[in-house]
């Protein structure tokens, strides 16, 4: 997969239907990672590592490398990991049973493909490799046909691999996302209310 800066990611899936067609809001998102982040803090707590709800080791593993290789460290914010965003998916794919089947297959996919043209396992397989696997099917409008399973699980992927992000602590600093914060208001500037013939109060 090409070296994308996050902003870019952050065009790219606005730009695309993908991020409006997200099985689930705004408020559901953030509720979702309140609760993947409060098991992960339980966990760190506790001295463990995180215990998925749904996948298994090897594909929570799988999970976590690639929501890194789709939202990396950069010079503004962390990666996607940093952010918990693995757990949030897991912790959304284990509350949506409908979504269960296609992430396990299309984990079991990316290793067939990778098993196909490296002789080894997603996870074994250098990050060149990788890449070269995610090239063909990151990009919808210009993969192969034989590959529309991997288009599929990864389009999906994607979508909730941003959703964590953007709705994580990281992810909201990382958009200077303010909220609702007071601020002035020096009324409306001059030139409409010149234009409206109007005059400011006093």
């Amino acid at each position: 997969m090409r070296d994308l800066k996050r902003r870019r990611v952050l065009q790219i899936l606005g730009a695309t239907p993908a991020l409006t067609a997200l099985a689930f809001t705004e408020s559901e998102a953030a509720a979702v990672g309140q609760q993947a982040q409060a098991a992960r803090s339980r966990a760190a707590a506790a001295g463990q590592a995180y215990k998925p709800k749904f996948f298994t080791a090897a594909e929570f593993a799988a999970v976590t490398a690639l929501a890194d290789m789709i939202i990396p460290k950069d010079e503004r914010s962390g990666s996607a990991s940093e952010a918990g965003v693995p757990e949030f998916v897991d912790h959304f794919v284990s509350i949506q049973e409908e979504r269960q089947v296609a992430m396990r297959g299309g984990l079991v996919w990316l290793d067939t493909e990778c098993r196909r043209r490296f002789d080894k396992a997603f996870l074994g397989c250098a990050d060149a490799e990788r890449r070269q696997l995610l090239d063909d099917i990151a990009y919808p409008a210009k993969a192969d046909p034989r590959f529309s399973h991997g288009v599929r699980f990864f389009s999906a992927l994607r979508d909730l691999v941003a959703g964590g992000f953007w709705s994580s602590k990281i992810g909201v600093k990382d958009l200077g996302y303010m909220g609702n914060v007071p601020n002035a208001w020096d009324g409306p500037p001059q030139a409409v209310l010149d234009k409206l013939g109007l005059k400011a109060d006093a």
